[in-house]
């Protein structure tokens, strides 16, 4: 690397002498360890998970050369890991390294899952010649603060399960017996009891470099020079990427669904080449299995089986396309949708043999993202639990609850990885917590008992309703504290049947927003209390069909824990403040203030009307 520090990588050819062809170079840098087999490598759902060595075979028997590749301070290579930071220059020096080899015919592709997405974007940020095509699945930051690290301003706190997960995995830990003993003692569940954190007391206090960067994380809440750089931002420096072809994949349940999306749209805006976007029903990297969470899609929800034979398969033919090597004459090679998407819903709502609801669902196709078929269209908050199409005509009403940061909602599913043993992602009855969800307590009730939660429903649907595209909410708010957030979330509400007697209320897509950032990301500005303001709470795009006699529901609180940190309602910073208070927290909706959740219908308005 520019700095004298070597990277460790392996080098995968068909040819026992690969200087002898020179072939475009398929790069994957990892943080993940490049021999180490992984999951989120699944082929096939009914295949083992292969192996790095398999994977390469894939691709050098159709005339590649592939490089796995070491990300600084992990696996083999020299440096300090610092998540993140480093990962635009290392991946421009490695690609501008490769280019140089005899066996590199000056064309580099980069693909990878999750943080090996991630550093795509950061090559693609530096303006790096010689990379000519990128396949993103589940990752490749936009904008970290929109999404990964921060989301409205609040932390998200999968960052410390992840980041413990990966000093277990370290290689100061492979290095010291101790280090890693106390490594996999750490009760991460109790220090989820314990927070606020401070340095030398966390979960990772016994591996310093990693407790460093997860603090200066956690303390970096406004939008500043932090994270306008090419590795967390990519949205400032689209310009910089090569105008080459790009797969943006993701899923519903991911927590990357926003960077996926504005990737594609921006890049296939911005570029000539052309871009992709390839959407399913699943968790984080989990394209082979037909479900997410406590709910099941059904056969067709997989990759494999229905957009490819095989994920390895997806991406040969992908780059082959890319690079222009496909064979012109193979019913392989037809035209490639710009969006592929699932659309979940359409299942009976019965329990299946594994025990998860059936919701069912497909694949769509379309031309653009949100689909052509869709419109926005406001559904407005009413006092009375109801949601409407009509705006409030009521010269005042509000609902006001108590929010107190001691007893926050507790997480139930949603778009959360690397979160265990603390949180699950995934689709769950928000009717059933139960022992696996962290903070729920007996006797269990549905969250929307709970007093710090306002719930909302339309009538029962007299039709199908397809949901496809962005999802916000305009809430007019005040509060007694100086700062407090406000969260939402959509909700499919399956009626009763006999297996789900409460029926099944499955969380879609969630949002939340910190308050003292309403005006600004860059410039937080504390309440005053009473004071009415009105805020944006952006929730990630999703696609599901809510059949007919099911109820859109929205549920708005004020917090969501332990997927984000607390606000204190104090107006200090969570990172290091030691003081809570309880606030009054009011969502007006009324003539002049009317509140609404922003959803996309295939038909707009009609589509309830």
């Amino acid at each position: 690397m520019r700095d004298g520090v070597h990277l460790a990588a392996d080098l995968y050819s068909a040819s026992p002498e690969p200087a002898a062809t020179a072939l475009p170079v398929l790069l994957e840098r990892t943080p993940y360890g490049r021999r180490t087999q992984r999951g989120s490598d699944q082929d096939r759902s009914d295949a083992p998970v292969p192996r790095p060595e398999d994977i390469a075979r894939h691709f050098t028997e159709a005339r590649y050369h592939v490089v796995r590749q070491d990300c600084r301070g992990r696996g083999d290579s020299e440096g300090t890991f610092v998540k993140y930071l480093g990962e635009g220059p290392d991946g421009a020096d490695t690609i501008a390294w490769l280019r140089n080899q005899p066996w590199c015919d000056g064309r580099v592709v980069m693909t990878g899952v999750s943080y090996s997405a991630h550093v795509q974007a950061a090559a693609a940020a530096e303006g790096t010649e010689g990379l000519v095509a990128m396949f993103q699945d589940s990752g490749g930051l936009s904008c970290a603060y929109d999404a990964g690290m921060r989301m409205g301003g609040a932390f998200e706190l999968k960052q410390v399960t992840w980041a413990l997960r990966h000093a277990m995995q370290s290689p100061e830990a492979a290095a010291d017996p101790v280090l890693s003993e106390a490594l996999l003692r750490v009760d991460v569940t109790g220090w989820f009891g314990a927070m606020p954190w401070r340095p030398g007391c966390t979960p990772l206090r016994h591996l310093a470099a990693y407790e460093d960067f997860l603090l200066e994380q956690w303390r970096q809440d406004t939008f500043g020079e932090y994270y306008r750089t090419p590795a967390l931002y990519g949205r400032g420096f689209y310009g910089r990427f090569p105008d080459a072809p790009s797969l943006h994949m993701g899923s519903w349940y991911d927590p990357y669904v926003r960077s996926t999306i504005e990737n594609f749209t921006t890049l296939r805006e911005l570029k000539s080449a052309p871009s992709y976007l390839v959407m399913g029903p699943w968790t984080h990297g989990h394209r082979c299995e037909t479900y997410a969470g406590d709910v099941d899609f059904g056969p067709r929800a997989t990759l494999d089986g229905n957009l490819a034979p095989s994920y390895l398969e997806f991406r040969r033919r992908w780059f082959d396309r890319a690079l222009g090597r496909e064979d012109k004459g193979s019913p392989e090679t037809g035209d490639l949708p710009a969006v592929q998407y699932f659309l979940m819903g359409g299942g009976d709502g019965r329990r299946d043999a594994a025990g998860r609801m059936r919701h069912g669902g497909a694949w769509l196709t379309d031309t653009r993202w949100p689909p052509t078929s869709t419109a926005p269209v406001a559904l407005y908050l009413n006092t009375d639990g109801a949601l409407t199409l009509t705006p409030p005509i009521e010269a005042a009403a509000s609902v006001t609850y108590d929010f107190d940061p001691r007893r926050p909602v507790p997480t139930m599913g949603g778009q959360v990885t690397s979160g265990e043993p603390v949180m699950s992602g995934g689709a769950y009855d928000q009717n059933a917590p139960d022992a696996r969800v962290h903070g729920a307590r007996e006797p269990y009730l549905p969250l929307d008992s709970r007093p710090d939660v306002i719930s909302l429903t339309t009538p029962p649907l007299e039709r199908d309703v397809v949901l496809a595209g962005p999802v916000s909410a305009r809430l007019h708010i005040s509060t007694t504290a100086p700062d407090t957030d406000f969260t939402v979330k959509v909700i499919d509400v399956h009626p009763p049947n006999p297996d789900y007697p409460n029926g099944f209320a499955m969380n879609v897509t969630d949002g939340i927003v910190r308050c003292r950032f309403h005006r600004s990301y860059e410039k937080p500005e504390l309440l005053t209390p009473g004071e009415v303001y009105e805020i944006e709470v952006t929730a990630p795009d999703t696609a599901n069909r809510f059949a007919a006699g099911h109820l859109i529901r929205l549920d708005i609180s004020s917090s969501n824990f332990p997927r984000f940190d607390v606000n204190t309602n104090t107006g200090e910073p969570e990172a290091a403040a030691r003081r809570t208070a309880v606030a009054a927290n009011t969502v007006h909706m009324d003539a002049e203030h009317p509140s609404h959740l922003v959803v996309w219908l295939e038909g707009g308005a009609d589509a309830l009307a």
